[in-house]
């Protein structure tokens, strides 16, 4: 392997490199820091300096200069699926920043250890789910004691021994990295069909595994979705869908057992790059669904899960209309945002003449009341919905009685799953909150008792009475009241000292849910309260809210985020720069326009995989996610205003020549989702355009967008994370307050 170029090793020899501000002379400009400042010891340690090649580019009459496009590689799609094949001085560069993240925080250890240890602590490794009924089968999962990987289990229904089906530890081999993303029991359970990556490129291999004998069959399907998986009714084929050479789900396959793939029918390609197909089967198990949908349109297609039959569509594609199908009776259901449907509503259709002008309102558009997600069983139909930034779980018989499962904490989270079973009463749900572990229950929707399944366990103890869990809004610059969650232990006191942590996404319509996250509460504990945000451009408030916060009006996402800090400092909570922000993916776009706009308000920023480069990237029509990103920020390519939208907030593109707080962004090589140059590029930019800092990048060389699929690897990289923010913080040598537990 070749070392780094020559630029790079006068870098790391702490010789003067051909940029235009040197190491020296940037050390020179934070001298004027405060004693206080916590990265004062580490501040002789000389960042890399990546080489300028700058690329002129011109778009609707706009010149701007790129210095660091060159990090994206032409065989940039070979690479994610064989890393070995990436440019030398590319990597080169990658290697320097990882070593700059090191020396920088090689202190920082001993504290990355024990957060690594707390959080583990709060772990039942020999964890298991609660076992879903099928048929004359049970299935769930379960973690080994030490192990990184679940084991996918079967047992009889009415008792006997279990029967292991896929065992992640045992199966992973000597791959560095390992993900499964499903395991799918064929309807005779037979057979299962299970998905794996071993790249971190989402690229995924599914093989399938004879029950009876143990044994894997030859057929092996390569270039997968991993979350399509669907059986036919005869057990002896399944649909799944093949991912393109730009990583695109566009072709839904039919595969028959015992022969190659290469012979595998083509049942339905979507021609259009701005959407992405999904494939499903009813709850009933009568019907096999084909969506084609972007962020704002979708198309479904229909066919008999017990024959061999075409596609049949349902309704055509309407800009702007989105329809998701399920099936009961002689009706296809429908969600919906048909007719000025904003929050969505529930429709049904004749199966025999599904059509749009067919379709029947079966629970109405409410404004305020997002219907977020629905499932029809023989006799109950069950759907989710938020109000007022809360989810609500209701169930409906089909004759139009409803009620609602009532809880009281003031701010929580719900799930449910729809379970592999049709003809059932009992709901499988789940329910927590920032302080109260998960709850598994079974509900009876016909009696309305709840069971309770399963408490989570935390075997370092927890006392939630330690913690309290708020919720209240804060004014956004145009007077919209922006909802936050807060966190914090009861003894961190409201006198504008203390230290936080504020995180959010605010893209897509995601709504960060208020939830138990067993790996947040060792910083809680140190004092410091952690806040996410829930700005425009998710959905907390409803789909308006997410409408308010995308294409021409994305900046709403920004100033609610700054509108949450300020907030926080006006109410008494604490003060400027004494908040660190942190966004991943989109939410790493959140964070690194928020502190283009505010750079004075905040003590540090963590990046991961954030999504930076963003008129780059929305300008490039190959790759793999950029057409149906157009719906959600507008396309620079064909229209001069929409250009205008994403230059302005860009964070790329808009660092401000002053002091900036310390800068963490991490990557992913093999990630398709946010290429590995996006958040190179911004580092070594922020040191070109930024002062002070530090600005740091922490490259994750064999995995992608999620990071490591390993639990407690996956540990070792939030411990990365969070002891960064606590230094940044000035927190580094806080201890946790513990429980009386």
């Amino acid at each position: 392997m070749i070392g780094l170029s020559a630029c790079l090793i006068n870098a790391c020899n702490g010789q003067a490199s051909n940029s235009d501000s040197t190491p020296h002379q940037k050390q020179k400009e934070t001298q004027s820091l405060s004693n206080t400042d916590p990265f004062a010891d580490t501040r002789n340690i000389l960042a890399p300096s990546v080489e300028k090649k700058p690329n002129e580019i011109t778009q609707h009459g706009d010149v701007r200069i790129d210095n660091y496009s060159w990090l994206k590689v032409d065989n940039w799609q070979d690479v994610l699926q064989d890393p070995s094949l990436l440019d030398e001085e590319v990597r080169g560069v990658l290697e320097a920043e990882n070593a700059y993240y090191s020396s920088l925080t090689d202190d920082l250890e001993p504290l990355r250890k024990a957060l690594f240890s707390e959080m583990r602590g709060r772990i039942k490794e020999n964890d298991a789910g609660v076992p879903l009924p099928d048929g004359p089968w049970k299935y769930w999962y379960e973690f080994k004691q030490g192990g990184e990987y679940p084991t996918y289990l079967r047992a009889p229904r009415d008792g006997g021994e279990p029967q292991i089906i896929y065992s992640g530890d045992d199966e992973r081999g000597d791959s560095t990295f390992f993900s499964i993303a499903d395991v799918a029991q064929s309807p005779d359970h037979r057979f299962a069909a299970y998905a794996v990556d071993r790249l971190g490129s989402e690229y995924y291999t599914i093989t399938i595994r004879d029950l009876e004998t143990g044994k894997d069959l030859p057929d092996t399907i390569e270039q997968a979705d991993g979350d399509s998986i669907v059986w036919a009714a005869d057990s002896k084929s399944f649909y799944y869908i093949e991912r393109d050479d730009n990583q695109r789900p566009k072709r839904v396959k039919r595969h028959i057992l015992g022969t190659a793939s290469s012979n595998d029918v083509q049942i339905y390609e979507e021609s259009e790059d701005g959407f992405f197909l999904s494939v499903e089967k009813s709850q009933s198990g009568d019907f096999i669904f084909i969506t084609s949908s972007n962020a704002t349109t979708s198309e479904v297609r229909y066919l008999p899960a017990n024959a061999i039959a075409d596609p049949k569509i349902i309704a055509a594609r309407e800009s702007g209309t989105e329809y998701y199908v399920d099936h009961h009776g002689d009706q296809f259901f429908l969600h919906t945002n048909a007719d000025g449907a904003v929050d969505f509503k529930i429709a049904t259709a004749p199966i025999s003449s599904p059509a749009r002008e067919n379709w029947t309102d079966f629970v109405p558009h409410q404004p305020g009341t997002y219907v977020t997600t629905f499932v029809p069983y023989k006799d109950f139909i069950v759907r989710l919905e938020r109000k007022n930034a809360l989810p609500r779980l209701v169930i409906s018989t089909y004759d139009g009685e409803s009620h609602e499962v009532e809880f009281q904490e003031a701010a929580y989270s719900l799930g449910f799953s729809g379970g592999y079973e049709y003809d059932t009463q009992v709901l499988r749900f789940s329910y927590e909150s920032p302080s109260t572990p998960e709850e598994t229950f079974d509900y009876d929707m016909k009696d309305r008792v709840r069971s309770l399944l399963k408490r989570q366990e935390i075997p370092s103890g927890h006392d939630k009475d330690r913690y309290v869990v708020e919720r209240f809004t804060v004014t956004a610059p145009d007077g919209v009241e922006v909802p936050l969650t807060l966190l914090r232990l009861k003894s961190t006191p409201i006198d504008g000292s203390a230290q936080v942590v504020l995180y959010g996404y605010g893209s897509y319509g995601t709504t960060i849910p208020a939830n138990f996250s067993t790996h947040i509460l060792p910083v809680v504990d140190r004092g410091v309260m952690w806040v996410t945000a829930h700005p425009r451009g998710g959905a907390a408030l409803g789909r308006q809210w997410y409408h308010d916060g995308k294409l021409d009006k994305k900046m709403n996402s920004f100033t609610d985020f700054n509108a949450v800090a300020d907030g926080l400092i006006e109410k008494g909570y604490t003060r400027k720069k004494n908040i660190v922000i942190y966004g991943g993916s989109a939410g790493g776009l959140l964070v690194g326009a928020s502190v283009n706009l505010r750079p004075e308000l905040y003590a540090g920023v963590i990046g991961a995989v954030p999504f930076v480069d963003v008129i780059n990237t929305i300008s490039d029509a190959d790759l793999p996610l950029t057409p149906p990103e157009w719906e959600e920020w507008g396309d620079p390519i064909t229209s001069a205003e929409q250009y205008g939208w994403i230059k302005a907030y860009s964070p790329y593109e808009n660092i401000q020549s002053v002091s900036y707080p310390p800068i963490l962004a991490t990557g992913g090589l093999t990630d398709y989702r946010v290429t590995y140059w996006e958040m190179a590029k911004w580092v070594a930019r922020l040191r070109d355009d930024a002062k002070d800092g530090p600005f740091v990048l922490r490259m994750n060389m064999g995995a992608g967008h999620g990071g490591s699929a390993a639990r407690f690897e996956r540990l070792e990289e939030r411990a990365h994370l969070y002891a960064f923010a606590l230094k940044a913080l000035g927190k580094q040598g806080a201890t946790p307050e513990l429980s009386d537990n």
